[in-house]
């Protein structure tokens, strides 16, 4: 009785969202789709440094070409992407005429991977490097829409259109509040470049890379475009505290922060009784720092115990490095009150010669509180949660075949025996 309930349930919800569709136009459907839909513009340097043949052997162009074909191929279907390039097209000296060059190879909107791939084939290394006006026309290339936006910047060089800065253009669209996110990878850049297109991406709330391998650029660009296809989540800037008592208490949620080299920095999360405490951080060394560090994440409790710790070591290879932890807290018969966890987070990056040191790096903080794991599906059950239930009914039908089996041999061999 209950099945052909369910059953009847199942056929009646089919039927109503069968009516729903038709009953929605499909154009306002495909407008709402289309209106929600992530967009990303790649804006790639196509200057004539852009020539030099420093990565793995080959140029600039070369990397970039194959970064792009490679994220071109493992772009989400979700997200509209387009390419915009600059200093492709005017092979002049006139710096006025080159501070204009930039254009629009690929338009944002639904990808079509062959139409893309053919448009980046064409570029050669040419002209200019106007990254402040590319920065302006890519962000009207993403006007519009109630989806994530982001711009992926790919520069080798200085911009060498000024008075028009491109951190002050950064900052301008920062400004319009359009949610618009812009991240900028640096090629083998020196230390002026360094520090134009990581002010660009500080301003917008992006992240600087610095790039050296043909694989780390196909990577870091691939993790940036699928970044775009992520629910939307705004951080919270907080500040944590030099030691436990003073730290702010953080809820479920996303939080930004800075950490100063080699500092601890201190938060307080309540945990309540069967409930379960995830967190995770990252600090990312948007600035040369030297190789071989650390990144610790404790959580202790009020009198300084440690409950669970969560640590990574990193060599350089890499911007970001990332730990995190789980901490359930057991049930208890007589209500007792939540527990104020303590999490420390430290860094053991050191800066190279000559960098600045303020402010400190980038730290993202993720913290959830969330429902435990209960007696009957706890993690104590080697992971195997209602698998027991399986584990069980194959242990059982084993056994029962075996049996069969062994009466079907005794019979067949007493059958032959006989005759």
């Amino acid at each position: 009785m209950i099945t052909r309930q369910r059953l009847a349930a199942g056929v009646c919800a089919l039927l109503a969202a069968l009516a729903a569709g038709i009953a929605l136009p499909g154009s306002a459907v495909a407008d709402e789709t289309q209106a929600a839909a992530p967009k990303v513009e790649l804006v790639l340097d196509v200057s004539g440094s852009m020539r030099a043949r420093d990565i793995d052997g080959g140029s600039r162009m070369a990397a970039a070409k194959q970064a792009f074909n490679e994220v071109l191929d493992a772009t989400p279907q979700e997200v509209q992407l387009g390419i915009r390039t600059l200093g492709a097209n005017y092979r002049g000296s006139d710096r006025k005429e080159g501070c204009k060059d930039t254009a629009q190879l690929y338009p944002v909107g639904p990808l079509n991977r062959t139409d893309a791939k053919t448009a980046v084939a064409t570029l050669q290394p040419t002209g200019w490097t106007p990254i402040g006006p590319a920065l302006l026309k890519a962000a009207d290339d993403l006007n519009g829409g109630a989806g994530s936006r982001r711009i992926v910047l790919i520069s080798d060089g200085e911009d060498t259109c000024q008075p028009l800065d491109p951190c002050e253009v950064a900052r301008e669209i920062a400004a319009k509040g359009i949610g618009l996110t812009i991240d900028t990878l640096g090629l083998v850049p020196d230390a002026k470049t360094r520090d134009q297109l990581s002010c660009i991406a500080d301003a917008t709330g992006g992240t600087y890379t610095d790039v050296r391998h043909k694989e780390e650029l196909s990577d870091r660009v691939g993790q940036l475009v699928d970044r775009a296809a992520d629910p939307v989540v705004t951080p919270v800037a907080t500040e944590g505290a030099a030691q436990c008592e003073k730290a702010p208490t953080l809820k479920s949620g996303l939080y930004t922060d800075r950490a100063e080299f080699g500092q601890q920095r201190w938060y307080k999360v309540e945990v309540d009784p069967g409930k379960e405490l995830r967190a995770s951080v990252s600090v990312a060394d948007d600035r040369a720092v030297n190789p071989d560090y650390g990144l610790l994440l404790r959580a202790v409790t009020v009198q300084g115990r440690e409950i669970v710790r969560g640590e990574a070591a990193g060599t350089g290879r890499t911007d970001v490095i990332s730990t995190g932890l789980r901490y359930p807290k057991q049930e208890s018969d007589d209500n007792a009150p939540a527990e104020t966890v303590c999490l420390q987070v430290t860094n053991s990056f050191s800066a190279a010669a000559g960098v600045k040191t303020t402010p400190g790096l980038p730290l993202e903080l993720t913290v959830d509180v969330v429902d435990g794991p209960s007696g009957h599906h706890d993690v104590a059950s080697f992971g195997l949660g209602r698998g027991w239930w399986l584990l069980g009914a194959l242990v059982l039908a084993g056994f029962l075949a075996g049996l069969l089996w062994g009466w079907l041999s005794r019979w067949r061999v007493a059958v032959w025996r006989t005759n």
